[in-house]
């Protein structure tokens, strides 16, 4: 057992990297400094899958990434191990022994065995919700990874999509009661929400992700970059405003059959608006102990009287009601804001991102530093990502389409100029995946269009593809990698150059910050990743290890500031002090003042300068605008 969390390196496990070839990686892993691996699913999956959570038997370890031999292998090969698990729901295949038998499927599955409805996750037919809420169910389902977190060999569960599940804080109780210490949860905060307080280390970082772009979006770019969305799109609303309409689409759409079991509850009115009108995924009321929390009432505020009244038990109604409710706003959300309005308003794309509200276009420090303390305080080892396999695009990405609030006009000229598209709203979006991932293959941003396309649902859709304009976007597309227009190499090799420098220092904020950092696998060098799948291509690994001969300026920041962390423990379990730089430098001390972190977030390309008294080792040395000092 591993019990220094230092750093977690997040592996995609599937048909490029099992077991085995995940084992030949850990020499590396621990000179770059990481403390545990963390493994996506690696229980047994459906036939041929390439993430693992589409979980078909999950009493074993999956043959297809070598069996639970290599497994045990590879958590004992020097690193902690931090096992993601899917205990939300399973695939319907017939090689899952618990959907293939009726009777099982009755006793393991939110199934109805008279119409075949089945809970869902999210929109997909192909897995089922389980009823984890049932203790035996639990046991059974669970035995396996119980089994590894008892014998040592994984220290800990990332618990994936709690939301969907009937009462998560009893499951992470039985957890925590069944000897699971380190519990992390796929939990998606929205705006203001605060984690609820379950027997967690916290969530798995989309918070930081989204603060630490915004506190780099320069404000005084919002009102042209505003103007020019306008301009170039005719859109005049806000992202609210398109992402309640986008809800409301999927309770009435793809939502229908969960929505029709919900009628079949209540015979009222408005339910779809009803699912549609919570500020966050969902509440947590608890029918069967009467548990209703102050944030429950807050959330739940817009449903009309009677119904909210019911839901948070202040009239009779069917605990069914209540839980089936529950369940299904979390997918209201997920697939009305993330899946379609972050695809329909496209403002300034680095906003948006899973857990973000694009509405939101910049962060002072005052409240990064809020945000930071408040960690520190409740969750010390909330994780802290920059990428994730489920985030929209890249952290150098991000950086690079968040500069562009920092030379708004010159970027305004270009964008009015460069037509590729006819649709305005799909140019400008294609324009920022240009820019923020350059140079990109072709083949990789005709797939991203037509996942983005789809899914904003304006031209074409998942459900009713149009070849036809998928196909013209494709040859429009084409003709631009033939010939790129006047200027276009220039103002993105400067793009570049700035976001650089700003993934600098959001890596070397997410190192030193209160939390526990992760990298998403490869993303020690530049990674310019776009949404899944393109997230999930194989990665180089023999060039990072070649890397760390001469280190390149990312990787320096890691290695350093994991070497520090690793040499001075105590300074990043302890206290986080900010220091008052100025609104351009975001600078803190950690620890009893061993520590000092400067970083530029804009104006001249200088390594900050922090008037804190005492001597000071630099720990990077000239890497660009940021600065790690340790008390000498």
């Amino acid at each position: 057992m591993n019990d220094d969390w230092r750093c977690t390196y997040r592996l995609q496990l599937g048909p490029d990297l099992d077991f085995r070839r995940a084992r030949e990686l850990v020499p590396y892993l621990r000179e770059l400094g990481v403390s545990h691996l963390y493994l996506s699913p690696s229980l047994q999956a459906a036939p041929g899958s390439t993430h693992g959570y589409d979980v078909a038997d999950p009493t074993r370890i999956s043959d297809d990434l070598g069996g639970e031999g290599a497994f045990r292998e590879l958590c004992e090969a020097g690193l902690g191990v931090l096992l993601d698990i899917v205990p939300n729901h399973m695939a319907t295949v017939d090689e899952n022994p618990f959907w293939a038998d009726p009777e099982r499927r009755a006793k393991f599955f939110d199934w109805d065995p008279e119409t075949g409805w089945h809970r869902r996750f999210f929109t997909i037919d192909s897995l089922a919700g389980v009823r984890v809420e049932d203790p035996e169910v639990f046991e059974v389902t669970h035995a396996k990874a119980l089994e590894l977190v008892r014998e040592g060999l994984v220290d800990g569960l990332r618990i994936d999509h709690p939301d969907g599940l009937a009462n998560p804080r009893e499951y992470l109780d039985r957890l925590a009661d069944r000897g699971v210490r380190r519990i992390w949860v796929e939990k998606i905060l929205e705006h203001g929400e605060e984690l609820r307080d379950w027997p967690v280390e916290g969530t798995t970082g989309y918070e930081f992700a989204n603060d630490v772009t915004a506190l780099f979006v320069d404000p005084a770019g919002e009102q042209p970059l505003s103007e020019l969305y306008a301009e170039l799109t005719g859109e005049t609303r806000h992202f609210s405003e398109v992402a309640s309409l986008a809800k409301l689409d999927q309770a009435h759409t793809d939502l229908r059959p969960e929505l029709e079991r919900l009628h079949g509850l209540w015979d009222g009115p408005g339910l779809e608006e009803a699912t549609a009108s919570l500020p966050v995924y969902r509440t947590y009321v608890e029918p069967e102990t009467g548990r209703v929390e102050e944030a429950d009432r807050h959330a739940l505020l817009l449903l009309p009287e009677e119904l909210r009244r019911a839901l948070l038990l202040e009239e009779p109604a069917s605990p069914e009601l209540v839980t089936r409710f529950q369940q299904v706003t979390g997918p209201v959300m997920a697939k009305g804001v993330e899946d379609t309005a972050f695809y329909r308003w496209v403002r300034l794309t680095a906003l948006n991102e899973v857990g973000g509200n694009p509405d939101r276009f910049s962060l002072p420090v005052e409240e990064f530093h809020r945000a930071n303390l408040e960690r520190a305080r409740r969750f010390p080892l909330h994780l802290l990502a920059t990428q994730t396999h489920d985030t929209k695009r890249s952290g150098d990405v991000r950086a690079r389409i968040g500069a562009l609030a920092g030379m708004a006009d010159e970027w305004a000229e270009q964008a009015r100029a460069w037509r590729i598209l006819d649709d305005g709203h799909e140019n400008y979006q294609l324009l920022q995946a240009l820019v923020g991932a350059w140079p990109v293959e072709r083949g990789r941003i005709e797939a991203y269009m037509q996942k983005a396309m789809r899914e904003a649902g304006r031209n074409t859709s998942w459900a009713e593809p149009n070849e036809a304009h998928e196909q013209a976007v494709s040859e429009a597309v084409g003709r631009f990698y033939e010939r790129p227009p006047k200027g276009f190499d220039e103002l993105v090799a400067r793009i570049a150059a700035e976001g650089r420098l700003v993934s600098l220092a959001h890596t070397l904020l997410k190192l030193t910050v209160p939390g526990l950092p992760d990298i998403y696998q490869g993303d020690e060098l530049e990674s310019l990743n776009l949404v899944d799948p393109d997230n999930r291509r194989p990665v180089d690994w023999e060039a990072r290890r070649r890397a760390l001969a001469d280190p390149p300026p990312k990787l320096r920041v890691i290695r350093g500031a994991l070497e520090l962390r690793a040499r001075r423990p105590e300074a990043f379990a302890g206290g986080y002090e900010p220091v008052d730089a100025g609104p351009d430098v975001c600078a803190f001390v950690r620890g009893d003042g061993e520590v000092l972190v400067a970083v530029r977030l804009r104006g001249p390309v200088v390594k900050p300068a922090v008037a804190v008294p005492g001597s000071w080792r630099d720990v990077l040395g000239d890497v660009g605008p940021v600065a790690l000092l340790e008390r000498a």
